[in-house]
């Protein structure tokens, strides 16, 4: 995997590389994250193991679920004895470099079980994490921790200033340098760049609002422009509504599943339904870079493979193979081992008229409608939506965006400027 850094990138896979230090990347949506963080996995020295709070996010970063690879409990871990067998302690006896991506999904508690699993394992009671060089991706601005059971929230609001992971005890014991990539790679107008950091922190004007609602109370084109909404049962309706307006039957794609997947945590529908007229999105990133994770195409024929015209231009998919790691110790080469211990088999496809805000992240579009119904509920949901679209040009709204949908967490902005 090359990929040519920036010069902006490149100085902090040095300063991973380089040093010990315990760091935050993070950045606006657009500023390339992912591609740091594969070129790091790729081509780090260090014994390196990539772990994610959730069983989709571990699966695009070709690592682990935290809870797996530690074999923590789910659930508030608190001061309960944390178990280890021998085999997890010598896997975390070999890392010399932990990378957790999603970091803004992880709560302070999971945080603070993960520092106490490497001090106990690595029997370093006094080290922060055990000794391990900690790298955390995410963007707080984007994606929230999910608040547990009321008694997880209570004994995080008695023990904890917050639910996020900057909120850890271990960050009162070691520093967390905190870098922030700037170049914007998705957006290049700095007009829509102006306006989606206001978004972003909270701070749009009533000027400000009125550009970006002028703007998307234009009609859409009917051409199968993608809607992005806040709801999984707008998407369900509006993909549901187009793909029995199309002529023909229904084909349905089987995922073949090996190995324990664990739950549902599938990266892409087990059963999909497809007719040829139906708009479709890519799901990961095409080896021969005919498309990326996000694209869009219309479904021209479906045999043994699905035909896709993108932009004019028919390509041949075939079924990707999407698979869940495993990290493991070997005594004889004294390495750590990364074994495949399930895959998915499904064309790397989805239907496409709508998408929910949440599975866009991460993704760019050229132009979409974005619908967050009611209101939006959830800390930076709008800035997520709005930061998908590369032009200003191609953004169109449902309704008006409001004061009540540019909501920014307080504790997110004490801990980003620094306080």
């Amino acid at each position: 995997m090359s990929v040519s850094l920036t010069a902006e990138q490149q100085a902090v896979f040095d300063r991973i590389e380089g040093t010990r230090e315990h760091v935050f990347v993070t950045g606006r949506a657009g500023t390339g994250k992912s591609t740091l963080l594969n070129h790091l996995a790729w081509n780090t020295s260090k014994q390196l193991v990539i772990c994610a709070p959730t069983g989709v996010a571990a699966l695009n970063v070709g690592g682990q679920t935290i809870h797996s690879l530690f074999r923590l409990p789910i659930g508030l871990i608190a001061d309960h004895d944390i178990e280890q067998n021998d085999q997890t302690r010598k896997l975390l006896n070999a890392i010399d470099t932990l990378v957790v991506d999603e970091v803004s999904m992880v709560s302070a508690d999971l945080m603070d079980a993960m520092d106490r699993s490497l001090r106990q394992a690595r029997q370093r009671p006094h080290d922060p994490f055990g000794g391990v060089q900690v790298v955390l991706f995410g963007d707080p601005y984007q994606l929230a921790p999910v608040p547990g059971s009321p008694d997880e929230r209570a004994y995080i609001k008695d023990t904890y200033r917050s639910f996020w992971f900057f909120d850890a005890k271990i960050w009162q014991e070691v520093p967390l340098r905190i870098i922030e990539l700037t170049e914007i790679h998705r957006q290049h107008e700095a007009d829509f760049k102006y306006l989606l950091n206001g978004v972003r922190h909270g701070q749009v004007t009533a000027e400000m609002a009125g550009r970006l609602n002028s703007t998307g109370a234009r009609t859409p084109p009917d051409d199968g422009v993608i809607t992005l909404a806040s709801r999984n049962d707008t998407v369900n309706r509006i993909n549901a509504a187009a793909l029995a307006k199309l002529g023909g039957r229904i084909l349905t794609a089987k995922a073949e599943v090996s190995g324990d997947f664990g739950g549902r945590a599938f990266p892409a529908d087990e059963a999909l339904d497809l007719k040829v007229g139906a708009q479709v999105m890519f799901l990961r990133n095409d080896a021969e870079q005919r498309w990326v994770n996000g694209t869009l195409g219309t479904v021209t024929k479906v045999d043994s493979n699905v035909w896709v015209d993108v932009d004019g231009e028919v390509f041949e998919v075939e079924p990707a193979t999407w698979e869940k790691h495993k990290y493991s110790y070997s005594a004889a080469t004294k390495q750590l081992k990364r074994d495949i211990v399930a895959e998915f088999t499904q064309f790397p496809l989805r239907l496409a008229w709508a998408v929910t805000i949440h599975k866009s992240q991460g993704k760019t579009y050229d132009r979409a409608i974005v619908d967050l119904g009611t209101r939006a509920f959830s800390p930076g949901q709008s800035y997520v939506a709005l930061s998908r679209i590369s032009t200003l040009d191609g953004l169109y709204l449902t309704r008006p965006l409001r004061p009540s949908d540019i909501i920014v967490d307080t504790d997110v902005e004490r801990f980003m400027s620094g306080r």
